[in-house]
């Protein structure tokens, strides 16, 4: 294992701060800190465990700020927490199982297709719409479903749960993203129990980095609620895009 200098942690700390912040806003930050975990000389597996880590204390900190905003209704939201945390335990358990390196082929023409629907369908995300699903159908379909894609891969993990909220639940771009994380964090949270029970993290670099994202999504979330959807969109298509190259290109 590498040793973890002042030097070394204060980069780690510097980049799980900054992923912290553009997770709060459009997710994808997983792109840029599992690379940093693994370039810091971490062994694949503990790179994903400590990355777990921290990003469950980033998606901590940007649901605390919106619930405490008030822009997120946990009484009604609950069903698709639970369903994301199970989903999140499955997937983490299937990975195990199965190479999930044949995703890599799929998920960023995924991550194209939602960066083109939010350049065409130009207001979306901008004023409430018609629900087109009730929450317990949302919570088995969006909930687990993205949850156990979290768990089991997880790239655009953030993108994928808002994009559901605004075409199912009909919520705009800044409540669709405040309830985004807080299915994110479910996910996270049963991936980083399960990663915990296998002894796959590495607690200085992942402690380091998790005060990083802490700070970073406390900035990213307060940019969300002061922004708005054009903002938000922007930072959405430019992250996705960038997410489907770096999966394409950097396999």
């Amino acid at each position: 294992m590498p040793e973890f200098e002042l030097g070394l942690l204060a980069i780690l700390f510097g980049v799980a701060l900054v992923a912290g912040c553009i997770d709060a806003i459009a997710g994808g930050g997983g792109l840029i800190t599992i690379p940093t975990l693994l370039w810091a000389g971490l062994p694949p597996a503990m790179a994903l465990g400590t990355n777990k880590l921290q990003s469950s204390a980033g998606s901590f900190s940007a649901s605390l700020h919106f619930i405490r905003a008030k822009a997120v209704d946990f009484r009604q939201f609950w069903p698709a927490f639970l369903a994301a945390l199970l989903g999140g335990a499955a997937g983490a358990a299937l990975v195990q199982l199965v190479n999930p390196g044949f995703l890599r082929g799929v998920i960023p023409w995924l991550l194209i297709g939602i960066a083109v629907y939010m350049v065409l369908a130009k207001r979306v995300g901008e004023v409430e719409r018609h629900r087109r699903m009730g929450v317990w159908a949302f919570a088995g379909l969006i909930g687990f479903g993205v949850g156990l894609y979290d768990g089991f891969f997880g790239p655009g993990t953030g993108t994928f749960f808002a994009l559901g909220c605004v075409a199912l639940l009909g919520m705009t771009l800044p409540v669709a993203t405040a309830h985004s994380k807080v299915l994110n964090f479910a996910s996270n949270l049963a991936s980083l129990i399960l990663f915990l029970i296998g002894g796959k993290i590495l607690w200085v670099p992942g402690l380091t980095m998790a005060a990083g994202q802490f700070i970073g999504a406390q900035i990213g979330a307060r940019m969300v609620l002061k922004n708005g959807p054009g903002f938000i969109r922007a930072v959405l298509i430019t992250v996705a895009l960038a997410m489907a190259a770096r999966l394409l290109l950097w396999p």
